[in-house]
């Protein structure tokens, strides 16, 4: 909103604030990039901050935008009228980013666009425009914009750096937009100091005030300028001192409103009327509201008193003097009244095509139940989902449901819209909603609905009880939608297994057999991918290993043929597939495709699941390094989407990187505390490498027998050959689990057969055997790994095999085995094993380099330096690297110009050919 009637040099104080705003705006002169909200409480002095930094600002485009509380149900609003001087640029776009932004904007149709997608193409959209002229957004009332646009604004800011480009924010303080704008500078605003308090009330007053009374104003207001200045000009000087006197306080707060509505009060009929229309048709458009005061009997002429009592201005739309004054004439009309004027707004923004506007109007109009309006309201709901707009169709939908009558078609509309707020990542909105469902009286699909919801919820929250008992909560839902909903019933049977290796062996109520037996039955419920799904996870859980490879392999061969849309929708249950074939190969390969489809539809949340999994695959087959980019990718996206990055953090990635260990155990207990039992026996996996790496053979032994007597899936899998190495060297060979878990690894091997297992078979057996049938077996693991192309891993062969030659005196022959491992563990970035190779060197008489040449420069790079790097040096173009960090490609060519820099080179061929970025 916009002070009236203050002139602009009555801007008092705020000198840093301006200097900062100044600079902002300065630097977006100069080709860097910025956002910061200014926070603060009404009347502070927001509106008059965001005027005086856009002033007479020279070289620079000024493109502004208020939030109307009547389009916060209408997705991406704001961000149209904020794209609209730009539309000529849309075509010069990325094909996805122009078509995710016509498809928001609702001039195109099609599969409704993620977020994320909208906003990298508002990203590219304003680099575009912004180099052709500076650009300065100001968004004024944000906490009254439409949650979409106010996601994808926070999305940009948290992206500029080397764009033209400042963006500004007003907003008052509000949850919604604390949580949405999470990683955006923050500018809060308090009141006045007490000087500039007093010179301001006394500017404001036709008579001086008494000093020591205008200091008491002043504190008791909290500096609030707006609320000194109306303090001034409501009241004369004696009224000031009557008031002072009096026991009650200074007339602030809901005493400011009813001052406004004094002065509402003293205003002739219609002009009280045609505020009272303008209050209720909060987007301020003149067309409508003179229309609609037009058919209520009001006159023409009537907006001029409000004018001319500074409580509104007419332009290009209508503004209120304060939230305040609005507040107070829509709160003051009775009820009656309110939903008559809504309801003509209601027929004026139909005719004048306006159909979102309408249907607010529409409700706002109704009074108790009405199915009719319930039913506009869900069409609306159902258009804004087509365009993308998740949050505003939970919102449209829990409206649609307050005017529906009680029964089916209300819980319908609650479990849509609570399925809609969780799309949006609006968990606890979500639950609120579910809340509202009888269960007991809901029909058997709305109740299985219900518990899918809720078990999925529980994950995003991390309740451990909720992630404990989700497996048997989902079977519940599947048990609901049998005979009546068959896709359904396997998509809730797919995300049971999912959730079951997530909670692990600490699951309630539900077995693993008895999941198993549970997905079995699930198979032929319907044909399709989710039916090949559910019997190559019910043959991984039921049948033996040689019956069950078969059906897996088929499972994960569906994988490989879906279309992009497919692997979207079908989970992650192929990881725990194909690392039970010991197919890493096939099961990267997947997590890669999964993350280019995400990153490619803006999908977010998927891409970050997914690099995630792969950095615990690459743990998994030993690849620290890789584990260790896919976690700054994970955390570069947190960034992106407001998270706080440095939260990031992975506990076997901790272990493998050389963290102390009672720190990794520390962490793993909160996990285990939250849960996510998974994610506990993986960092609890990472310690058992840790202390192999270390010579702890004892300690991994110990650590590892209770978790193998555990056999849970794939899981134990691969703590096996970690068994065997601990129980050999620490004397515990001949021991029934180490032999019984070689030969499981030979099974493994003989059955799948890939390159990967039989090198870990090979490795096992190399360490019980005897001297002299050892050697052919270390040589055979190496040739393996070799194949497998798994550096840590085929270090690890290299290091055992190096060791025996040493034991046996071979040290010419054991320093080429170190040396080789040596290197695999500096380029798979495992410290701890690397120094068990240096040791092992050392025992032999060679002296070690501990870096290899030009590494301690790569090192000053930072991790989004080093990324962009990496990419370069692979081949990628600047708006290929910006599509896949979320970042416009200008940003791309300022961090390749610090990397050259600091590299010593001058093009992307040096980049490649001297720092081949791992």
């Amino acid at each position: 909103m916009v002070s009236i009637d203050t002139p602009p040099s009555a801007l008092l104080g705020r000198a840093g604030e301006r200097e900062r705003l100044a600079d902002l705006v300065g630097s977006a002169r100069n080709g860097r990039g910025a956002a910061l909200l200014i926070r603060g409480e009404p009347g502070i002095g927001k509106t008059a901050l965001l005027d005086e930094a856009v002033r007479e600002v020279a070289g620079v485009r000024v493109v502004r935008a208020d939030g109307f509380e009547a389009e916060q149900a209408m997705p991406y609003a704001a961000l149209q009228r904020l794209g609209a001087p730009f539309t000529e640029l849309v075509g010069v776009l990325p094909p996805r980013q122009a078509a995710a932004l016509r498809i928001a904007a609702g001039v195109d149709d099609g599969p409704p666009p993620d977020r994320y997608l909208v906003g990298l193409g508002m990203l590219s959209l304003l680099a575009a425009a912004a180099e052709r002229h500076p650009l300065v957004y100001v968004i004024d009332d944000a906490h009254l914009v439409d949650p979409e646009s106010l996601e994808v604004l926070a999305f940009v800011g948290r992206r500029l750096e080397a764009e033209s480009v400042a963006l500004l924010l007003g907003a008052r303080p509000d949850a919604r937009v604390d949580v949405a704008a999470a990683g955006v500078a923050v500018l809060e605003l308090g009141g006045l100091d007490g000087p500039t308090s007093v010179q301001l009330l006394n500017r404001s007053a036709v008579e001086p005030v008494d000093p020591f009374l205008a200091t008491r104003f002043a504190e008791e207001t909290g500096g609030n300028p707006l609320a000194l200045i109306d303090l001034a000009r409501e009241f004369t000087a004696q009224q000031l001192t009557d008031s002072s006197l009096a026991l009650g306080p200074v007339p602030i707060g809901l005493r400011l409103e009813s001052t406004y509505l004094r002065a509402v009060d003293a205003l002739p009929a219609d002009t009280r009327r045609w505020l009272g229309v303008a209050a209720a048709e909060s987007t301020g458009r003149p067309a409508i509201i003179d229309e609609a005061a037009h058919r209520l009997g009001v006159a023409t002429d009537a907006a001029g008193a409000a004018e001319r009592a500074g409580l509104a201005s007419v332009r290009e739309r209508v503004r209120f003097r304060h939230p305040l004054v609005r507040a107070a004439v829509y709160n003051a009309m009775p009820v009656g009244e309110r939903r008559e004027v809504h309801a003509v707004l209601r027929e004026v923004a139909d005719e004048q095509g306006r159909p979102d506007l309408a249907v607010w109007h529409a409700a706002a109009a109704t009074s108790g139940v009405d199915d009719a309006v319930a039913d506009r309201m869900e069409r609306a709901a159902d258009a804004a989902g087509g365009r993308g707009g998740t949050a505003s169709r939970a919102r449209l939908l829990a409206g649609a449901a307050d005017l529906t009558t009680p029964g089916p078609a209300r819980d319908a509309r609650l479990i849509a819209a609570a399925e809609a707020a969780a799309a949006a990542g609006a968990a606890q909105l979500a639950l609120e909603l579910l809340d509202r469902i009888d269960a007991g009286a809901a029909d058997p699909v709305t109740e299985g609905r219900l518990l899918m919801l809720r078990a999925m919820l529980a994950l995003f929250v991390a309740d451990p009880d909720g992630v404990r008992g989700g497996p048997a909560t989902l079977l519940h839902a599947a048990e609901l939608f049998h005979g009546r909903a068959p896709d359904l019933e396997q998509r809730a049977l797919v995300r049971a297994f999912e959730v079951e290796l997530t909670a692990e062996w600490a699951v309630t109520d539900a077995t693993l057999p008895e999941l198993g037996r549970r997905l079995a039955a699930g198979v032929d419920v319907a044909d399709g991918p989710r039916s090949v799904a559910l019997r190559g996870i019910a043959a991984h859980i039921l049948l033996p290993y040689d019956q069950a490879v078969p059906p897996m392999r088929a499972a994960v061969e569906m994988l490989r043929r879906a279309d992009d849309a497919q692997l979207l929708d079908l989970g992650y249950f192929g990881v725990a597939l194909t690392m039970g074939l010991w197919d890493e190969r096939t099961c990267i390969e997947l997590l890669e495709r999964t993350a280019s489809v995400a990153r490619e539809a803006g999908n977010l949340r998927v891409l970050d699941t997914t690099l995630w999994l792969l950095g615990e695959v690459e743990l998994v087959r030993g690849d620290a390094a890789a584990a260790g980019r896919h976690i700054d990718g994970v955390r570069e996206l947190r960034r992106a989407i407001g998270y706080d990055a440095e939260q990031v953090v992975n506990a076997s990635y901790l272990a493998w990187a050389g963290a102390p260990t009672e720190v990794v155990e520390q962490l793993a207990v909160g996990i285990l505390a939250s849960g996510f039992v998974g994610a506990h026996t993986i960092a609890m996996s990472g310690l058992c490498t840790r202390d192999l790496a270390d010579g702890r053979y004892a300690a991994a032994y110990e650590r590892l027998l209770p978790m193998v007597a555990r056999d849970f899936l794939q899981v134990t899998y691969q703590q096996l050959p970690d068994l065997v190495e601990a129980g050999v060297r620490s004397g515990h060979g001949g021991d029934p689990p180490v032999r019984s878990a070689a030969a499981r690894l030979a099974e493994f091997a003989e059955v799948s057969g890939t390159p990967w297992i039989r090198g870990v078979s090979a490795r096992a057996a190399a360490l019980l055997a005897s001297d002299d049938d050892a050697e052919p077996l270390y040589r055979e693991a190496i040739e393996h790994y070799v194949e497998a192309g798994a550096a840590a891993e085929l270090g690890r062969a290299h290091l055992v095999y190096g060791e025996w030659l040493r034991r046996l005196k071979r040290r010419r022959d054991a320093r080429d085995q170190l040396r080789l491992a040596l290197e695999s563990f500096e380029r798979a970035g495992a410290p701890a094993f690397a120094a068990r190779a240096r040791r092992e060197l050392e025992a032999t008489g060679e002296h070690v380099v501990a870096h290899a040449p030009g590494e301690a420069a790569v090192d000053t790079l930072t991790p989004q330096e080093a990324t962009v790097a990496r990419l370069a040096s692979s081949g990628r173009t600047n708006a290929e690297i910006g599509a896949e960090l979320f970042i416009s490609a200008n940003t791309v060519d300022y961090h390749l110009r610090k990397v050259f820099r600091k590299l010593g080179i001058t093009s992307r061929r040096q980049l490649a050919e001297r720092y081949p970025l791992r």
